[in-house]
């Protein structure tokens, strides 16, 4: 069995700004994007009052034939809320919204510059083609085929239900394999008065449109509850998965109710030769969140208006993008970022660090925040100045701090950063603490 949908089954010159509390400034060299991850699957969520309009991808490699996806959904969805997107559109988010490395380069010391602060500072797949049921058995098993639908490549079940075991007889069936304990899952969403979307690939169709990846498939409907279902991933999960939410709302941040949802660290000052291996600093520093956090939170890695970035890791969605990911008020213009708040979350979960389902809300937190990471590169011409002294004392203590914030991000060695930042341990083996900032540092840091 190759890998399925596991969680949609279930589911470069330094410039200060004048005004810095009004633009990060910088240059962006690299960014942290969910290739960087296995197990990766791609939710993108517009929400309005009730509507929803959910599009779902993951990385799914293998036999097309050995692919199948089961979601709960909260009432039963017709034929024309039911679309395949393109890849493309996920993909421009996610390259919109990434976490990013920036770069700055420090002035020369002799030009003028005032450097006192400075100093001091899823769910498996099925082994055969479905069989064709009789309907009698179907309905002996408590089991309705609401609707059923052919959407591009995509052969689409609606199903309602009234007992878990009918269900999950009637799936194995039909050729579905279901893991050992699914059952019970099925049932919690029985009770719930769910229904359930299953999709299959349809070779003839796919053969015909000439495509031979997995297209996004997408669903809208309307429903109170604003929620993601992941339970039915985790039964049969090989180890953790990664999950990236972004969610389209006119309100602002959107963040879970059943779970904590955190900022990652950001605005942290790093040695440069993370330039080099920025997604090996990002996979690491994301692993030791997740530890000193218990695997039990959501993380925001990007919160924004649409329209505007800074610094940007790739242009704003269009308008066109954005009416085609389902946000229905955007009007006609070019730019298409008004009144579209992009969140972007990021969860490594499993079966026993998170046993229920996603649930969200909307806030009206508007505050930008971006996953940013900074590097400063020293000034390497002659400084012959008395300033230049102080300079390059300064530029020693910063070094120090950024090896500590490195450490202190990823859990590697302060020693082994060190070494590959090519520093020398400080008298006395002194620790710098990385959260203890001057105002200086602060300023800098933009």
């Amino acid at each position: 069995m190759q890998r399925s949908w596991p969680i949609l089954a279930g589911s470069l010159l330094l410039s200060l700004c004048a005004e810095p509390a009004l633009a990060f400034c910088g240059f962006y060299v690299a960014k942290a994007d969910t290739k960087l991850f296995n197990r990766a699957s791609q939710v993108a969520i517009v929400r309005d009052g009730d509507r929803t309009v959910m599009t779902m991808a993951n990385d799914f490699q293998g036999d097309p034939t050995e692919f199948a996806m089961v979601i709960p959904v909260p009432t039963v969805v017709k034929r024309e809320q039911i679309a395949v997107a393109e890849k493309a559109l996920l993909d421009h988010l996610d390259a919109y919204s990434s976490p990013r490395l920036v770069e700055y380069h420090d002035p020369n010391p002799c030009a003028g510059a005032d450097f006192e602060g400075l100093r001091a500072h899823g769910y498996a797949a099925p082994a055969a083609p479905m069989v064709k049921m009789q309907d009698a058995r179907t309905r002996s098993l408590g089991v309705t085929i609401e609707a059923r639908y052919t959407v591009g490549e995509y052969d689409i079940l609606i199903l309602s239900a009234t007992q878990s075991g009918g269900l999950e007889t009637w799936l194995r069936e039909s050729g579905y394999r279901i893991p050992r304990g699914a059952s019970e899952v099925l049932g919690s969403y029985i009770r719930q008065q769910m229904r359930f979307f299953v999709a299959r690939v349809n070779l003839k169709e796919q053969a015909r449109l000439g495509f031979t990846y997995l297209r996004p498939l997408q669903v809208s409907y309307e429903s109170p509850k604003f929620m993601l279902p992941i339970r039915l991933g985790t039964v049969n999960a090989d180890g953790p998965q990664e999950l990236f939410v972004f969610t389209l709302t006119r309100q602002g941040r959107v963040e879970a109710t059943n779970y904590r949802t955190v900022r990652l660290p950001s605005d942290v000052d790093v040695p440069t030769y993370v330039k080099d291996e920025f997604g090996t600093f990002y996979r690491a520093m994301f692993a030791e969140q997740v530890r000193k956090e218990d695997m039990s939170v959501l993380f925001t890695e990007y919160a924004w208006d649409m329209g505007w970035c800074d610094p940007c890791a790739a242009d704003p969605l269009s308008a066109d993008e954005l009416r085609r990911l389902g946000v229905w008020w955007v009007g006609n213009d070019a730019s298409g970022g008004a009144n579209v708040f992009l969140t972007r979350l990021h969860v490594r979960y499993d079966g026993a660090h998170f046993p229920q389902d996603l649930v969200f809300q909307q806030t009206g937190d508007r505050q930008n925040f971006q996953g940013r990471y900074v590097m400063h590169h020293p000034f390497t011409g002659e400084a012959s100045c008395a300033e230049g002294d102080a300079y390059r004392r300064a530029v020693s203590a910063r070094m120090e701090r950024e090896a500590q914030n490195l450490a202190h991000l990823t859990g590697w060695s302060v020693e082994q950063v060190r070494r590959r930042a090519g520093l020398e341990p400080p008298p006395h083996a002194q620790q710098v603490t990385p959260a203890r900032k001057t105002w200086w540092d602060r300023l800098w840091s933009w």
